[in-house]
């Protein structure tokens, strides 16, 4: 398979990589990514020289590049994506261009050039928050961040592409992810590294807004059986079945770290910030065979071990 990535030096796509390098020997991958903040070349450099890869520096909404590319593809799996919500409360626009603009572009180009297989890698945001219960693939989208907001657009066009042009569409919605290699700006990858620097971690509001929790290479398998076994014009929940509220999250890291409670520092809410996060992977599991294998004490070990052997990748993203 001659497989195209876009945003693999970031904290999914990276990993995905390494993983199918592993598993599919075989396969060539070549990874496009423009090298944004959270796009670091660094995360690549102990499969950089495996003769199977190659590395484009370029953005996706470069539509020369892409199509060049594009020309000699089979299968396209699109994680490029401005990720963060509260970057995307402060400033929409990027979100708007990156995630929505620069997925069209790739749609247009898999399109002209008949790929194959064309994966999106979603979000649970896209959902909403929900109190009771958990979401399933045919619920309504109620996004409620800019980010969240670009994404369901992002999303509703590639559901358009297939259902307008008949183009080979696969969706994924995965829920909030951890482990190595992820941009010390997300939850669990700030506290461990403000409390391994011996800082307090800051809490939104009361802490008790929960989020399911899904390790990094979970998330890739479900990503390659979807690739692999998903159904042209679906989406696939992909979830670790783990929730748990920040605080609880705060708590165990606090614990694993060895640091106490004086450590926490409450402050403001985030704005609009969803109360719950909650996914059903019955489609998954029962269509494709996936389920995702590692518990969070396990997933959250292996997470603070490789931060703690790797301060060579992490320390110098905390200059930029």
């Amino acid at each position: 398979m001659k497989l195209l990535v876009t945003g693999g030096c970031g904290f999914i796509g990276n990993n995905f990589i390494r993983l199918m390098l592993a598993k599919h020997p075989d396969w060539r991958i070549t990874n496009l990514d423009a090298l944004t903040y959270a796009g670091n070349e660094s995360s690549t450099k102990d499969f950089a020289e495996n003769p199977n890869y190659e590395f484009v520096h370029a953005n996706i909404l470069d539509k020369e590049k892409v199509n060049e590319l594009m020309k000699d593809t089979d299968s396209v799996v699109h994680f490029a994506a401005e990720s963060h919500v509260d970057r995307s409360i402060t400033d929409p626009t990027p979100f708007l261009e990156s995630n929505v603009r620069g997925t069209i572009v790739l749609l247009d180009a898999a399109l002209k050039h008949g790929v194959e297989k064309f994966l999106h890698i979603s979000t649970d945001e896209v959902y909403g928050s929900v109190e009771n219960g958990s979401f399933k693939e045919g619920d309504p989208f109620e996004p409620n961040s800019p980010y969240s907001s670009s994404k369901a657009a992002a999303e509703l066009f590639v559901r358009a592409y297939n259902k307008t042009y008949g183009m080979p569409t696969l969706i994924t919605r995965s829920s909030n992810n951890y482990g190595p290699y992820q941009y010390p700006e997300k939850l669990i990858p700030l506290f461990i590294t403000n409390l391994m620097a011996g800082k307090t971690v800051p809490v939104y509001g009361t802490g008790l807004n929960v989020r399911d929790w899904l390790f990094v290479e979970d998330n890739c398998e479900g990503i390659e059986s979807v690739l692999l076994k998903g159904r042209f014009g679906e989406a696939y929940n992909i979830g670790g079945g783990e929730e748990r509220t920040n605080l609880e999250i705060t708590k165990m890291l606090l614990k694993h770290l060895g640091k106490g409670e004086d450590s926490i520092e409450f402050v403001e809410d985030r704005k609009g910030h969803d109360f719950r996060y909650s996914l059903n992977c019955s489609k998954a599991e029962e269509e494709l065979g996936w389920k995702a294998k590692t518990g969070l004490e396990e997933g959250l070990k292996k997470t603070i071990d490789w931060y703690n052997a790797n301060e060579w990748w992490w320390k110098p993203l905390l200059k930029q």
